[in-house]
């Protein structure tokens, strides 16, 4: 497998003549790109897989130790060589920084140009022939007895066959990742079981692709939703790469996944710890969400929350529930809910469901009925994975049955009003009074005036009078009827009272109504 090199210079003069010296060696080397400029070189190297970089090290916009270290990102493992003539010797302490691979001065000479070439390959063939060697090493049964070894709470030390597998890891450090896939129970749970393999089966061919095709280690399946990779990239680059499988798993596929990672480490005890640490970073996915690189292992403590606390906080939630409350219902179940264990999680909803079922039977209302729970205990809460996604499915629910409760309200409270509006035009020409009227419906007089003119918006007796002011008018139209008669019929005993009555209300006597209005 020949070794790939790319060229860059912003002098074209310069790039052939550098691109024609290359290709003239006799070693086993292709030319797999030219560039004028480091940019295009970055674009090059997104695209083509590239093993040695000849540089110029002073170019416009971008210089070539910028370049290089953009490069080093992309493909921490690639060697960088530069040209530069004397008057740029002061470059060569950043070429050092950035670990270039070698410094050639102009004009350069063939035999300086392939003996720096011949030494890459050397280095690059060594290189392969090592990871060749950890392949073959890390065979199926060498990955299961390392998954074992990591799973020990506190392992003895590795067997002569797996430390053999482990040493190549080891040599330049390494540290564990383990890759999660997010939510991969709940979003297939409506495919055949047929199905759900071949997408859990894709999802493995697609986690596996970006971790070879990034060159970015060893990757052991630990289940099927759950993967370990053992890597000895510099730390930065490995953390970029893990940060790019994230980025291209949820580009690429319905789910998402979540990553922890441990320390670096150089020996056998380390490596273990370091899966333990990401291991522990992983299960910290409950409190600080999914789809994302996850490195403090320190799982934030959860509030000391006394058991009173607890309880006053549920009866206030439970109340704004009652109340259509909204904001209150978010503010508790966050106060509730936002730095709660697992545990501590599924004993508060039993709880809250289960006084909140107990307080809505008292009103004759069924908890389960109006959310339409197939049980008392939803499934689905069981089968997310992080706080946040429990507090976004309560919030919603809760919020969904405070609506009910208050659209039930209303239209009871409607239909109360309704009625009373039918008793009160039925009554009209009787004697009404707020307290008959609450009494007939087993209400409080209070209760009842205020439920009335929260709907209505103007108070009870202030209606009736309204009322049966209306009613006088119809009764006054008709001629035939005395006024002292409508004044009887109306309840009023006294002719005079009714007299002074109506006028205060209409400015008019019954008679000078009567006579405006022609009757």
């Amino acid at each position: 497998m020949s070794i790939n090199v790319l060229l860059v210079d912003d002098e074209a003069v310069d790039l052939e003549w550098l691109r024609r010296r290359v290709l003239a060696s006799s070693l086993d080397i292709a030319v797999v790109g030219i560039a004028n400029s480091g940019f295009n070189a970055l674009k090059i190297m997104e695209q083509l897989k590239v093993d040695i970089i000849l540089s110029d090290i002073r170019m416009p916009i971008m210089s070539g130790t910028d370049f290089a270290r953009r490069a080093k990102l992309i493909h921490p493992k690639i060697k960088i060589v530069f040209i530069s003539g004397h008057e740029d010797f002061s470059y060569a302490k950043e070429a050092i920084q950035i670990n270039a691979s070698g410094y050639l001065l102009k004009p350069v000479k063939d035999k300086d140009l392939y003996e720096m070439l011949g030494s890459l390959c050397t280095a690059i063939e060594q290189e392969r022939e090592q990871n060749r060697s950890l392949s073959e090493a890390l065979s199926l049964v060498n990955k299961e007895l390392i998954l074992r070894w990591f799973d020990e709470t506190s392992p003895e030390p590795a067997e002569p066959h797996l430390r053999s597998a482990l040493i190549p890891l080891l040599l330049k450090g390494a540290a564990a990742a383990v890759v999660e896939i997010d939510d991969l129970e709940w979003k297939m749970r409506d495919l055949s079981e047929e199905d759900a393999r071949v997408k859990t089966r894709q999802m493995a061919g697609l986690i596996k692709s970006i971790v070879e095709n990034a060159k970015m280690g060893t990757l052991i399946a630990a289940s099927h939703h759950r993967f370990v990779i053992l890597c000895n990239l510099p730390q930065d680059s490995f953390l970029n790469l893990l940060e790019e499988l994230i980025r291209k798993v949820a580009e690429s596929s319905l789910c998402t996944v979540t990553v922890g990672v441990g320390q670096y480490a150089q020996e056998e005890a380390g490596l273990h710890e370091s899966y333990q640490q990401a291991q522990a970073a992983l299960s910290a996915k409950w409190l600080l969400g999914k789809n994302r690189l996850i490195r403090d292992s320190m799982e934030p403590s959860p509030r000391e929350t006394p058991g009173v606390r607890i309880e006053q906080t549920v009866e206030q939630l439970l109340e704004a529930i009652i109340q259509y409350d909204l904001v209150a219902i978010d503010d508790h179940l966050l106060e509730l809910f936002t730095s709660a264990s697992k545990k501590d999680v599924y004993e508060l909803i039993i709880r809250i469901t289960s006084k909140l079922h107990a307080d809505l039977q008292q009103q004759n209302e069924n908890l389960y009925e109006l959310l339409q729970w197939e049980s008392h205990q939803p499934d689905i809460l069981f089968q997310f994975e992080t706080i946040h996604d429990i507090l976004s499915w309560m919030r919603r629910r809760f919020f969904e049955l405070s609506e009910l409760l208050y659209v039930k309200r209303q239209r009871q409270k409607r239909r109360l009003i309704d009625e009373i509006i039918n008793y009160v035009e039925e009554n009209l020409e009787k004697k009404i009074t707020l307290k008959e009227v609450a009494a007939h419906f087993s209400f409080t007089p209070n209760y009842l005036g205020y439920l009335f003119k929260e709907d209505y918006g103007l108070p009870f007796n202030e209606y009736v009078k309204e009322r049966k002011t209306s009613r006088v008018f119809e009764l006054l139209s008709d001629p035939t009827l005395m006024i002292y008669e409508i004044a009887e019929r109306m309840g009023y005993k006294n002719l005079i009272y009714f007299n002074r009555q109506f006028k205060q209300i209409t400015g008019m006597t019954p008679g000078e109504y009567r006579k405006k209005h022609k009757v």
